[in-house]
């Protein structure tokens, strides 16, 4: 098996990873993957940059026919497409929408893989710059030999540098690394 089916095979095995196989499914036979990810991709920033919404998200004590007008609105508001709006309907149903994320990032690794491409996931102490991003897709390219794209998450914890995951190989260049190694060393 190579690396993307075993990927596309740990994808499924997870509860996002079914609901994201499902929607993509739907979207590969509509010729909508390029919408639904670019509705995904809105959906996962503004988990980020919302706190109302990402609170929604995982607020028990909201009910379901609630959290369904409030994610329609949601939906509307952000000119999602209608298999992603559907979505997000039947996970406000049956109160999975705190998988939002999970289902997000899965889909993005199914269209990935249908795109020939890998996905790396790149933590940052701050944002990337499109031109960063970009330099950092094509030295991954030319190690692993096929077009990557890039995940990016902010952990400011890390404080600089990057590190970097693709498929199961990490490249650790972080600046808290680096000094967690000088510290270890000097303890001797």
């Amino acid at each position: 098996m190579d690396n993307s089916s075993g990927n596309q095979a740990n994808v499924q095995a997870s509860l996002a990873g079914r609901y994201a196989t499902a929607l993509f499914e739907l979207a590969r036979e509509s010729k909508a993957v390029a919408a639904v990810e670019a509705s995904l991709g809105k959906v996962q920033k503004a988990l980020t940059d919302s706190a109302d919404f990402a609170s929604l998200t995982t607020n028990a004590s909201v009910s379901r026919n609630d959290a369904k007008k409030a994610v329609a609105g949601i939906a509307k508001a952000m000119k999602l497409d209608a298999l992603t709006t559907k979505t997000l309907g039947v996970l406000a149903d049956n109160r999975r929408l705190a998988e939002t994320a999970a289902v997000a990032k899965a889909f993005a690794a199914l269209a990935a893989a249908d795109r020939g491409e890998m996905t790396a996931e790149v933590t940052s102490a701050h944002a990337l710059t499109a031109a960063q991003t970009k330099a950092i897709a094509a030295k991954l390219k030319a190690r692993v030999g096929r077009d990557v794209a890039i995940n990016s998450k902010i952990d400011p914890t890390i404080l600089g540098g990057l590190t970097v995951r693709i498929g199961s190989t990490l490249i650790d260049n972080s600046i808290k690394t680096r000094l967690n190694s000088l510290a270890t060393a000097m303890k001797g």
